[in-house]
């Protein structure tokens, strides 16, 4: 069966989210894996594994996506968890705006 454009986005893109808000946390808000996990919520063994390239292979080299996401990631440290979802939402509406996964969507394009 097909993997259809949201199945490409958890497995792929949400990933790369992660592992950009991770990235940023640590070297644009200096905090360490353990306080980045608490902030994400996920584990600090995740975290290795984002900053290793185990987890979220994919590369985002726009410069106005990592703007963004560093914004993010500060409003996740500031305001708490409860805007992870929120912020990853908009990242990956950002992401597939610019076709960064190259994975067109009819039913998602508006």
């Amino acid at each position: 069966m097909k993997q259809t454009p949201c199945e490409h986005i958890i497995w792929n893109g949400i990933p790369v989210i992660r592992r950009e808000f991770a990235k940023s946390m640590i070297h644009d808000f200096h905090l360490n894996q353990k306080q980045t996990a608490e902030k994400l919520g996920v584990t600090p063994a995740a975290i290795s594994q984002y900053l290793s390239g185990k987890r979220g292979k994919i590369e985002i080299t726009d410069d106005e996506i990592l703007d963004e996401i560093k914004k993010s990631a500060e409003i996740i440290i500031r305001k708490g968890e409860d805007h992870i979802v929120k912020e990853t939402c908009r990242i990956c509406t950002i992401i597939r705006k610019k076709n960064i996964f190259s994975i067109p969507c009819e039913v998602c394009e508006e």
